[in-house]
């Protein structure tokens, strides 16, 4: 049986701890929590196996054969300005993404509206900004926003709060060979304490959880928009250059 791993992304109001566990079962869930404490989920042998999407074709990029040295040497030439290095050690030396999707968009489903007291109806447009932000660095990846939830590859939705000390949460599946084939992400209105989040804050945690959903992990350069603990409301130079480089790269492990 495939071996299938979920990946939870999230904004933490502090300092967040990343667990990964490895094990034999069907699949293994990690996920970022707030404060000094965090644990392992482990999901029912009898949930249902993701593959990739059978409108997904297996193209060059997808089946082509991995070279190792030709890897580790482009990750050496490529990694100076980014934190390449610091997704591989969260990783375990992987990599993960998804296939090229310049010419057939990822369709992203927004939650158009919530009944939690202080959404604003300008939140879907700054979350769709950040997809678009994203794609402007250059990736191999194009959005397009849909209305019918169900024709959707990606969701996006709206909680009015986290029990963990977080705003935002990303969920992504990839297969055996580390390509990603679908994605989550849940949004606060409010912090865990109650206060809402203004649009500044909704716009970084945004660009945060695209972060993650596009493949990117955790680096400790609070300059960086994928910070555990997000200071910065744009993407950096490093933002850029490590999604970048990801994406000149097949995914799975490099060791």
């Amino acid at each position: 049986m495939r071996r299938l791993e979920l990946v939870f992304g999230a904004v933490v109001t502090a300092l967040a701890v990343f667990v990964a566990v490895e094990a034999r079962s069907a699949r293994v869930y990690s996920e970022y929590l707030g404060g000094a404490v965090s644990a392992p989920i482990a999901s029912s042998a009898s949930e249902t196996r993701r593959v990739r999407p059978a409108e997904t074709p297996v193209t060059g990029d997808v089946s082509a054969p991995r070279d190792l040295d030709d890897i580790r040497r482009r990750l050496r030439e490529g990694s100076p300005g980014t934190y390449v290095d610091e997704l591989l050690l969260q990783r375990d030396s992987a990599l993960a993404r998804w296939p090229d999707r310049r010419n057939r968009p990822l369709r992203v489903w927004i939650q158009p509206q919530s009944t939690t007291t202080d959404f604003s109806v300008g939140y879907p447009d700054i979350v769709r900004a950040a997809f678009e932000e994203w794609a402007l660095t250059g990736i191999p990846l194009m959005f397009t926003f849909v209305h019918d939830s169900a024709k959707a590859d990606i969701h996006v939705n709206w909680i009015d709060r986290f029990d963990e000390q977080i705003s935002g949460k990303t969920l992504w599946a990839h297969d055996d060979d580390w390509w990603i084939v679908e994605a989550n992400i849940v949004l606060a209105i409010h912090h865990r304490g109650g206060e809402p989040l203004d649009s500044s804050a909704v716009r970084a945690i945004a660009l945060h959880e695209v972060g993650h959903l596009i493949g990117l992990d955790h680096t400790t350069d609070t300059a960086n928009i994928m910070t555990p603990k997000v200071r910065v409301k744009e993407l950096s130079d490093a933002d850029r250059a490590t999604a970048r480089l990801l994406y000149t790269l097949p995914p799975g492990k490099v060791k």
